[in-house]
């Protein structure tokens, strides 16, 4: 399965939370791009993080958050 716009707009949202602590989220603006606000909506309907326009990492939100950082690491390494 190929990566759609709209995951690639989901897993730019997820890559901005910082996971070295669980205290800390992330607030989307209504005047921020509408490819933004609408992964958040989207990530928020999945149950990954715990507010429409942001807020925190759920576990899963963690979990998947955790991967996509990973991947982007491995991926941009010379």
């Amino acid at each position: 399965m190929p990566y759609t716009q709209d995951l690639v707009e989901e897993m730019n949202v997820l890559i901005r939370y910082n996971l070295s602590t669980t205290q800390e989220g992330i607030k989307v603006h209504k005047t921020a791009a509408p490819e933004v606000v609408s992964a958040v909506q989207r990530l928020h309907h999945k149950g990954l993080v715990t507010q429409a326009d942001g807020g925190y990492l759920t576990d899963l939100g963690r979990e998947a958050a955790e991967h996509v950082q990973s991947a982007l690491t491995m991926l941009s390494v010379a």
